[in-house]
């Protein structure tokens, strides 16, 4: 009697464990498939090279964004100073206006409107560099572009990912202004469209322009040609990255300095779209409070901060590019 009731107690163990064991084998198969799925479906969404450009430049571009931001914050503060304070005095420097951020704001201060940097960030320089690519694929598959192919290269694709991404420019530039309460970038689009209208989204975008596509037709131009002229030894050695590095720095000096009264201009418009309705305006403006020096306040800042940003995220961006097999 008692030996019966083991056997069918162990009969029941026995099935139950069955039953377990098949649940699991059927949950492991599940998840199986499921990561088979997701991981083929990445596989073939990052298939086209357009698409693998847009992942290698929005990476590069958050690093870049991240480690130069607080450069960008005391670049706007330097351009929007007051007219009463005169230009080259000591009170208008970066380190000064550096300093003082960080006394009445603390240190996180020097990271305001990283929250609209990111957001115009990833999505912008992804834009950018994967606009780059497909043109470069389409017009010069056979043989790389020359000086005069890269500016147009280089403007054409700044100006595709500027008119994508102006709205979320406005709104960081005056995050870092220190003149406007936004609390999230979300907030601020709403409260512009609430009290300016949508048009307010796209103050600038001449001087924007005028800005960001010769800086980019220029950078491309003088980082290419800085590039073909290291030797074979040193394109092709370990310290390739370095070298290209470099003439990125290089390429970002001259064309930071070419380009830095539209940045000047660019500031002004859409920190004070009720002071300057054209870029006329604010061009007008700035001469009379400043004088010529007042189209190249916060230069420094910029210069620094443009240079290091673009050198670094065209390095990054070619370094994963060739990971990935593809020719940047």
């Amino acid at each position: 009697m008692d030996s019966g009731r083991v056997r069918t107690e162990k009969v029941i163990q026995k099935e139950e464990k069955t039953k377990e064991d098949f649940d699991h084998t059927r949950t492991t198969l599940l998840d199986w498939n499921f990561f088979s799925t997701f991981k083929i479906t990445m596989e073939l969404s990052l298939a086209h090279p357009a698409l693998k450009a847009f992942m290698c430049g929005s990476l590069s571009g958050t690093c870049s964004t991240l480690l130069f931001q607080p450069l960008d914050l005391v670049k706007t503060r330097l351009q929007t100073l007051h007219s009463n304070m005169q230009p080259g005095s000591a009170r208008v420097g970066m380190v000064t206006v550096f300093l003082s951020v960080v006394r009445t704001e603390k240190l996180i201060g020097l990271w305001k409107g990283v929250s609209p940097s990111f957001v115009r960030t990833i999505p912008g320089v992804g834009i950018y560099f994967s606009t780059y690519y497909s043109l470069k694929q389409h017009y010069f598959l056979e043989q790389g572009p020359g000086a005069m192919a890269s500016v147009l290269l280089g403007a054409g694709a700044r100006t595709v990912a500027g008119v994508c991404m102006l709205p979320v420019t406005v709104i960081k530039t005056r995050f870092e202004s220190g003149r406007y309460n936004y609390v999230s970038v979300a907030g601020a689009l709403r409260s512009v469209c609430q009290t300016e209208g949508p048009r307010a989204l796209f103050s600038g975008l001449t001087a924007t322009l005028l800005r960001d596509a010769p800086f980019s037709g220029l950078y491309v131009m003088f980082y290419s040609q800085g590039k073909n002229t290291l030797p074979q030894e040193i394109s092709t050695s370990p310290y390739a990255p370095l070298a290209n590095f470099s003439c990125g720095i290089l390429a970002g000096v001259l064309a930071s300095l070419v380009t830095q009264p539209a940045d000047v201009v660019k500031t002004h418009v859409q920190v004070s779209p009720h002071l300057h309705k054209r870029t006329a305006d604010a061009v007008r403006y700035i001469y009379n409070e400043h004088g010529f020096p007042g189209f190249f306040r916060g230069g420094v800042p910029r210069s620094l901060r443009r240079t290091m940003i673009a050198a670094m995220a065209w390095t990054v961006y070619e370094q994963m590019m060739a990971r990935m097999g593809l020719k940047s």
